[in-house]
């Protein structure tokens, strides 16, 4: 495994992170496709063998079960030093006030919520699970300055906004001489692309590196058109998918996916390695977040950091692409509890 730097930081990491979404205890949150202890561990135990060292979470996942079960297989099968935990903060935890958001409260409190969970003393990559606009972006931004400079954690993060939001969040953290957002956990990939107009751009610019999560557009990109929506994760995700990946391109989209396909017959490899190899090829691609449910998805994961993609490929992949309606910046509570409304147990990557 060769480990790149996180944006223009001094940290080195795997160019494939593992998305512990997946893991969580059932009984916490997601019944259908989570994956309960047990399941995990081998899971996580490869991920590290196999030179993996970024490790991505939240404290909603699986209502703070991902959290634990990565802490103690990390715990029990790496060495803290060498890898890099990220986990997020934001959404609802608990009910009635203070128990979501990006308040100083919330943030002072949460942060040690997921130390414990974690079993950790300190957090590598602390993210903003999106932003909160009910909270001054300076109390947020404060607040988690706070955090780094007590040592509980060491870099800061964020993930979808628009880019103005971020770009305005960038600009208070430099005029104030708090620590600066390092990374963006972003949606990207071949079926999303609409962040290539602003987001990009400015992460560019400014020296961010891209985390990204859907990378495989829901195991849209893994498999043939006629089995794109086959995952559990895509038929329990409903209107949410179809927010991500919009019936009305349908065309589009096979013509990728078909695309996708033929580039891996060419190589003979799986849809899933070209499709992050088409990623990994992205200037501001720091990792793509897998979120594995079996060795051979961690196997697929690692082999696309070596899969080379010619020009010629790279043209084949994206030319069927339209643009399509950008939601990125989703983050407004009521937009995203009518979302929840129509679809039970919805989560956020």
């Amino acid at each position: 495994m060769r480990y790149v730097k996180l944006g223009t930081t001094g940290l080195d990491v795997s160019p494939v992170a593992i998305g512990a979404m997946t893991y969580g205890e059932p009984d916490r949150g997601h019944p259908v496709w989570s994956k309960g202890e047990d399941e995990a561990r081998p899971l996580l135990r490869h991920a590290v063998e196999a030179g993996i060292n970024f490790f991505d979470t939240a404290n909603m996942y699986s209502n703070g079960s991902s959290e634990e079960i990565l802490g103690r297989a990390l715990k029990d099968f790496a060495d803290r030093d060498a890898v890099v935990i990220a986990t997020k903060l934001r959404h609802p935890m608990r009910p009635g006030p203070n128990g979501r958001g990006l308040s100083r409260k919330a943030v002072l409190t949460e942060v040690d919520h997921s130390l414990r969970r974690l079993g950790t003393d300190y957090i590598d990559l602390y993210q903003i699970h999106r932003n909160d606009h009910a909270t001054p972006w300076e109390e947020t931004l404060e607040a988690l300055d706070v955090l780094v400079r007590a040592g509980k954690v060491r870099y800061l993060g964020a993930s979808s906004m628009h880019a103005w939001e971020f770009a305005t969040a960038l600009h208070l953290q430099e005029q104030h001489g708090w620590a600066r957002f390092v990374s963006m956990q972003d949606h990207y990939n071949l079926l999303a692309r609409e962040e290539e107009r602003e987001m990009i751009p400015l992460c560019l610019d400014r020296g961010v590196g891209a985390i990204i999560w859907s990378p495989l557009a829901r195991g849209r990109l893994a498999r043939p058109w006629h089995d794109a929506r086959s995952t559990t994760r895509s038929e329990t995700d409903g209107a949410y998918a179809d927010l991500l990946y919009s019936p009305a391109e349908e065309q589009s989209n096979r013509a990728i996916i078909d695309a996708v396909g033929r580039v891996a017959d060419a190589h003979g490899v799986s849809r899933a390695q070209v499709a992050l190899a088409w990623l990994l090829r992205q200037p501001v691609v720091t990792a793509p977040l897998v979120g594995a449910g079996s060795v051979q998805q961690i196997d697929d994961a690692v082999a696309a950091v070596d899969l080379v993609l010619t020009d010629d490929e790279v043209r084949a992949l994206e030319a069927p692409y339209t643009p399509r309606y950008d939601w990125q910046g989703i983050s407004d509570e009521a937009e995203l509890e009518a979302i929840r409304r129509r679809v039970p147990g919805m989560a956020l990557a």
